[in-house]
């Protein structure tokens, strides 16, 4: 563990990528076969593979709550430094660097402790666990076993560059390392197959889900064109939430973006199993009856694993289906999409079944036919369009230009709360009000305070979920862990020094809790930037 979180701090300590991936691949030549599938695991700043529904159930409180144990540091001392750090992992290497040298930690040892952590139930039982892990661990060793236990290394290695790592250290084209990768679901499973030679002999699993294909924002259907000049299969963009479905026999399954089984519409399921043979779909879930509901109804059932019969009459669903990615054997991604489309009508075409209907799709050139579909998406009560490459391939966890969305005018940005406090009258005793950030490489940076936008029962729900995951308790105010991802609205962004972005958002309003992404996939400092940029330049032309 010594020499892993070693490379680590190398590897943070320098911009350049190639860099990056030079340390990682010697560090990971170095090790025995099954160190190294353990390290490369940890790299992506995973306990678990990503095929794995394994969890530590670890939050801040209990880190906090072990770190302050065998540190002897006070509340006041652990509290500055987090907010030196704003890390919890740099601040507990601060506050055990004084401590006598301990007898440290292999990566087995690891392990063997994330996976009692895992299996033990109740506060009490892994606080003894993580004291007698992070007591074990050099000041060092704790941070990154911290960084690993929050889920995020911050060092600016993504996946990404792990498969790079991978490809480098045993001489493996990188696009059999990604692919592998890919259908394994299992970094480490990954890199044994790559240590042997065997990477074309990995196979997809189903149940086990795999990334989503990502698209970039456009602003305006010219801009579609230009990027998409031989034309666009443009469907609506649904105000759903986002599903692959599997099926095989008898079972069928529902898997949300941040690729975690989805329980909520149960009634989905049948529906999948009456339609013929094994296959991977990708699709929206959308509220649904004779038409699209907004999604503020869908959001009633939304957290509720076992919804009621009434329920599913009330707020009826239906999967929007828009592409077929594996069918009875044949893997398709890399088949271009309108072959794929019309594979995918054919496995529906025998289907009157309402709760799965295939989503319609048209073929637009010209960005005054892109410009009506639009309009015409948004009179359906739909967010507006996306437009598709007919000739791309699906590129899992990849965003391109091959697919682009067209939204609404008013701008949205996604956004992850990193500080929360309580409200004031008919919300005292609640934490109620949201700061939140953007992502800057490895770096979160505030933007904006919402406190608007929520109903009350996700206010309470919300309030109960920020208590568990509170890292530092300020009284008034709390720092969490950055894990609940907001879509807010906002009038126009402004230059201030008031929060760490340089940028803040003018009359900020929650629009949803989205519960389908992570941090990793909130919008970047750069995407503001560009906002920015456009917002200025529409102001000099009306001006001019």
């Amino acid at each position: 563990m010594r020499r892993f979180a070693e490379t680590c701090e190398a590897v943070a300590a320098t911009t350049k990528k190639t860099e990056k991936v030079r340390l990682v691949a010697d560090y990971l030549r170095s090790l025995a076969l099954d160190d190294a599938a353990q390290a490369a695991l940890y790299f992506t700043g995973r306990a678990f593979p990503r095929r794995e529904e394994k969890v530590l159930a670890v939050g801040g409180s209990l880190l906090w709550q072990a770190l302050a144990s065998i540190s002897g540091a006070g509340e006041a001392e652990l509290e500055a430094a987090y907010r030196r750090h704003a890390d919890l992992g740099e601040a507990a290497a601060e506050v055990l660097a004084n401590r006598p040298a301990a007898s440290g930690l292999s990566l087995r040892d690891v392990a063997a402790a994330f996976e009692e952590l895992a299996a033990r139930r109740g506060s009490a039982a892994k606080r003894g666990l993580l004291k007698e892990l992070l007591g074990r661990a050099s000041a060092l060793e704790a941070k990154y076993l911290v960084k690993v236990i929050t889920g995020d290394l911050r060092i600016g290695l993504k996946e990404s560059l792990v498969e790079e790592a991978l490809a480098a250290a045993f001489g493996r084209p990188l696009a059999d390392v990604a692919r592998a990768n890919m259908l394994t679901g299992d970094i480490g499973a990954t890199l044994r197959l790559a240590a042997s030679d065997q990477l074309r002999e990995a196979r997809l699993r189903l149940f086990h889900p795999i990334g989503f294909m990502l698209a970039s924002a456009a602003e305006t259907p010219a801009e579609v064109i230009e990027k998409l000049p031989d034309g666009t299969l443009v469907e609506d963009k649904y105000d759903g939430v986002r599903a692959q479905a599997h099926k095989q026999g008898e079972g069928a399954k529902l898997f949300s973006r941040t690729l975690a089984e989805l329980t909520e519409f149960p009634e989905l399921l049948p529906a999948l199993r009456a339609l013929p043979g094994e296959f991977i779909l990708d699709g929206e879930v959308v509220a649904w009856r004779a038409g699209p509901l907004p999604f503020t109804e869908l959001q009633k059932r939304l957290g509720r694993k076992q919804p009621g019969l009434w329920l599913q009459e009330e707020i009826p669903v239906s999967f929007l289906v828009f592409d077929l990615l594996y069918h009875d054997g044949e893997l398709l991604l890399d088949l271009p999409l309108a072959e794929r489309r019309q594979r995918l009508v054919a496995l529906l075409a025998g289907s009157n079944d309402a709760r799965i209907q295939l989503a319609p799709a048209q073929l637009c050139r010209s960005a005054e036919a892109l410009q009506q579909a639009f309009d015409v998406a948004l009179s359906r009560g739909n967010e507006g369009l996306m437009a598709k490459a007919p000739g791309s391939a699906y590129t899992p966890g990849r965003r391109g230009q091959a697919w682009l969305k067209l939204k609404r005018p008013l701008a949205t940005l996604d956004v992850v709360v990193t500080e929360v406090e309580f409200g004031h009258g008919k919300r005292r005793g609640l934490l109620s009000d949201y700061t939140f950030a953007v992502r800057d490489a490895d770096r979160l940076l505030n933007i904006g305070k919402a406190y608007s936008g929520l109903t009350d029962a996700e206010i309470r729900e919300l309030t109960e979920f920020f208590q568990q995951h509170t890292v530092v308790d300020h009284g008034f105010r709390r720092s969490v862990e950055p894990l609940v991802v907001l879509e807010v609205a906002f009038n126009n962004i402004q230059r201030s020094r008031r929060h760490s972005s340089g940028y803040a958002l003018r009359f900020p309003r929650i629009v949803r809790r989205r519960t389908d992404k992570t941090a990793a996939d909130i919008d970047t400092l750069e995407r503001v930037e560009e906002l920015f940029a456009r917002q200025t330049a529409r102001r000099a032309a009306k001006g001019s």
